[in-house]
C-alpha cells in the first residue's frame, strides 16, 4: 500500500503520490488534479463535494461550504465576523467550537455541521480518488498544513482525517512542503524564500538547503489571509459601482464567483466584462482597478516577510531565490510586490497550485519502508511561537523558543514557595512576552498528592515536547514520590485574526517594557521568599548577638518598603545584604541544629545527613513554579 500526500486547501484541494519514483498529482473524474474545496448538504443526506458544489453554491447557499478552512480550531467569538461575511449560519447554542447550521430551500435548519466534519468530507473525496488511481487503499497520508496553524487548527485537521479513514502518518507545514519539491527538481543549495499565498492563509518561511537537508531557519504569516480576501475586496468594489444594493446570500455568493473570476482573468488581460447578479447588469472592470482594490490586503504579508527574514538574522540580499507557491501568486500585482520586496524576481517555474501537495506526496514516501529517498533527504522544522510555563509572579519560564527545530523536547527543575503545598496548577502558554496574561493561554493542568514538605524541598521535573506534527505535550512529575501528570496539549480554539503577528509585534514593541515588569517580579518573589524564611528563623532570637538582631530588622524594613516600589535593582540589593546580614545568625542555627540531630548518632549517620542536608540545599537554588 502506497502512502499518499494530501494539500488540504481553503480553496482547492490536491491528493499526489510517487510512481515510478516521480511525484504525480492524482486526477479525478473531469481531468482536474484540483478538487475544489466546496461540500454541499441535501436535506435528504446526500453529500456532494467539488466543481459542482462550489458552482452551485449561488443555488444553495444555506447549504454549501466554502473556505472552511479558516474556521478550523477556532472558537466561535474568534469567528463571528468571518461567518456573516461568509453569509454562515453559526450555532449560537454552541460556545465551545464553530458549528453552523444547514438550512433546506425553506430557510429552516435541518442539520448542523463542523468545519471539521466538512473539511472530512472534502478528505473522504480525495482518498476515493486515490483508491480509483490505485486500485487500492492508500497506506497512510501526509496531510499539510500552514505553517502558522496552531495546535488546536493542527489538532482539528488530524480529527477531520481520522473521521475521512485517513492514516494521519505527519502533518507537514505547507511552505516546508513546497520546499520538499522545489529542492528535489532543482537540487540547488542555499537560502531560499518560500512566499506561499493560498486562498484563505499566508505564509513565508526561510530555509537553507544543503545537500538534501531541509533546514527551516524562520517562518511567519497570517491563519486568515489570502485569495479569499482579494475576492471579497474586488466585490466590495463592483457592489459600489453598483451602488451599494443589499444582497441576499445567493446573490452576495454569486458576485464573490464573479469577483474571483474577473481576478483571475484579469492575470491575463488587461480589462473584462464582470456579469453581476439579479438585475445589476454588467460592469467593465481593468486590471488596475482590481491592483488599487488589493494592494491593502496584498501589503500585509511584507510585515510577516520581515519578520521572518529578521528572525534568520539574515537581510534581504541575503535571500538567494523566493519560491512562490499558491494559486494567488499568479496575480501579477504580487509577482511584482514579491521583486521589489526582496529585490530579486521570484522562481515561477513550478505550478504553484500542486507544488505543495508534490512535496507532501515526496515526504509520504520518505515515511514509506520502501522508501527510495530515505538516505537522501533530511527534513528540519521549526515551531513558530514560543511555548513557555506560568511561574510565581505571573511571570513565563520559556521552555523553547520560537523558531527551534522539531521535533523537540526540553525539561526544567521546579520547586514549591509554600510551606506544606500538596498540589500545584500548572499552566502552558504561547508566545513571546514576559508576563502570561499577555501571552496565549493554551491549557491547564494539576499535580496533586505532593508530600506536605517546607517550600524548596520538592522536586518538580515538567517536560515540554513537541511531535514532528508541530502538536504539544507537557508531563510533570515530582521526582522523589514519583507522582505524575501530564496533558495533551488540545485547546478548543485556535487563535484569532492576526493574533499571532500582534502577539510577535507586541514582544518587540513592547520587550524592554516586559523585561522590567518580569525582573521586579522576581526581585519580590525573592524577597517574599527571604522575608518569608528571615520571620520564621528570627524566633530563635536567643541565638543573635548583641545589636544583631537590630541590624537585621533594619535591613528587613528597608527591604519590604522597597518590594512596594517599582525599583527591582533596589529591591534585588537589599535582598543580598539581608542575605548577608543574616548568614552568621542562620550558620549559628545550622549549627544549633545539627547538634542536636546528630548527638549520639555514628559518623555514618552524620556523613549520610550531611549528604542529604547538601541535596536540599541544592533543591532550594530551583526556581518556584
Amino acid at each position: 500500500m502506497a502512502n499518499i500526500g494530501i494539500d488540504l486547501g481553503t480553496t482547492n484541494s490536491l491528493v499526489a503520490i510517487l510512481v515510478d519514483g516521480k511525484p504525480r498529482c492524482l486526477l479525478g473524474d473531469d481531468g482536474a488534479a484540483m478538487l475544489p474545496s466546496a461540500v454541499r448538504y441535501a436535506p435528504e443526506g446526500g453529500v456532494t463535494v467539488g466543481a459542482e458544489a462550489r458552482a452551485e453554491a449561488p443555488r444553495y447557499p444555506g447549504r454549501t461550504f466554502t473556505s472552511v478552512k479558516r474556521f478550523m480550531g477556532r472558537a466561535p467569538a474568534d469567528c463571528a465576523a468571518d461567518a456573516q461575511l461568509f453569509r454562515y449560519e453559526m450555532d449560537t447554542s454552541e460556545d465551545r467550537f464553530v458549528r453552523f447550521n444547514v438550512r433546506a430551500d425553506s430557510g429552516a435548519p435541518f442539520r448542523a455541521v463542523t468545519p471539521t466534519e466538512v473539511s472530512a468530507e472534502i478528505l473522504k473525496a480525495l482518498k476515493h480518488r486515490a483508491v480509483e488511481c490505485m486500485f487500492g487503499e492508500p497506506g497512510g497520508a501526509v496531510i499539510t498544513v500552514p505553517a502558522y496553524f496552531d495546535d488546536a487548527q493542527r489538532q482539528a485537521t488530524k480529527d477531520a482525517a481520522r473521521l475521512a479513514g485517513l492514516e494521519v502518518l505527519r502533518l507537514l507545514n505547507e511552505p516546508t512542503a513546497a520546499a520538499i519539491a522545489y529542492g528535489l527538481n532543482r537540487r540547488e543549495r542555499g537560502v531560499f524564500a518560500v512566499y506561499d499565498l493560498g486562498g484563505g492563509t499566508f505564509d513565508i518561511s526561510i530555509l537553507e538547503l544543503n545537500d538534501g537537508v531541509f533546514q527551516v531557519m524562520s517562518t511567519a504569516g497570517d491563519t486568515h489571509l489570502g485569495g479569499d480576501d482579494f475576492d471579497r475586496a474586488v466585490a466590495a468594489l463592483l457592489i459600489a459601482r453598483a451602488g451599494g444594493p443589499a444582497l441576499s446570500d445567493a446573490g452576495w455568493r454569486d458576485i464573490i464567483q464573479s469577483a474571483e473570476a474577473a481576478r483571475r482573468a484579469l492575470s491575463a488581460a488587461e480589462t473584462v466584462t464582470v456579469a453581476l447578479p439579479a438585475d445589476l447588469g454588467t460592469q467593465a472592470l481593468s486590471r488596475a482597478d482590481v491592483e488599487a482594490a488589493i494592494l491593502p490586503v496584498l501589503e500585509r504579508t511584507g510585515a510577516s516577510c520581515r519578520q521572518a527574514i529578521s528572525d534568520a538574522g539574515l537581510k534581504a540580499d541575503q535571500i538567494e531565490a523566493v519560491v512562490l507557491v499558491g494559486g494567488t501568486t499568479r496575480t501579477p500585482l504580487v509577482r511584482r510586490y514579491v521583486e521589489d520586496l526582496f529585490g530579486r524576481a521570484p522562481f515561477c517555474d513550478l505550478n504553484p497550485d500542486e507544488v505543495v501537495a508534490i512535496g507532501a506526496s515526496i515526504q509520504a514516501e520518505l515515511l514509506s519502508s520502501s522508501s527510495t529517498f530515505s538516505e537522501d533527504l533530511l527534513l528540519l522544522d521549526v515551531i513558530p511561537l514560543s511555548l513557555g510555563l506560568e511561574v510565581m509572579g505571573g511571570v513565563v519560564e520559556k521552555f523553547i523558543p520560537r523558531c527551534s527545530t522539531i521535533p523537540i523536547s526540553k525539561s526544567e527543575t521546579f520547586t514549591t514557595h509554600v510551606d506544606d503545598q500538596t498540589a500545584i496548577d500548572l499552566h502552558i502558554v504561547q508566545g513571546d512576552r514576559e508576563l502570561a496574561r499577555d501571552n496565549r493561554s493554551l491549557a491547564r493542568f494539576a499535580l496533586r498528592g505532593l508530600p506536605p514538605l517546607p517550600a524548596g524541598i520538592p522536586r518538580i521535573k515538567v517536560e515540554f515536547l513537541v511531535d514532528a506534527d508541530g502538536l504539544l505535550k507537557v508531563s510533570a512529575r515530582e521526582e522523589y514520590t514519583g507522582i505524575a501528570a501530564q496533558v495533551d496539549v488540545k485547546p478548543s480554539y485556535g487563535l484569532t485574526e492576526d493574533e499571532i503577528e500582534q502577539m510577535l509585534e507586541s514582544s518587540i514593541d513592547n520587550a524592554e517594557e516586559d523585561v522590567s515588569v518580569r525582573m521586579l517580579i522576581e526581585a519580590r518573589v525573592e524577597g517574599e521568599g527571604i522575608l518569608s524564611a528571615l520571620g520564621k528563623a528570627m524566633r530563635d532570637r536567643e541565638l543573635l548577638e548583641p545589636g544583631e538582631g537590630e541590624r537585621i530588622d533594619a535591613v528587613a524594613a528597608q527591604l519590604e518598603t522597597a518590594m512596594a516600589g517599582e525599583v527591582y535593582k533596589t529591591i534585588q540589593d537589599l535582598s543580598k545584604l539581608l542575605d548577608q546580614v543574616s548568614a552568621p545568625f542562620a550558620q549559628r542555627r545550622i549549627e544549633r541544629d545539627l547538634t542536636r540531630a546528630l548527638s549520639g548518632q555514628s559518623a555514618a549517620s552524620v556523613a549520610d545527613h550531611l549528604a542529604s542536608r547538601r541535596a536540599v540545599e541544592s533543591d532550594v537554588e530551583s526556581d518556584h513554579v
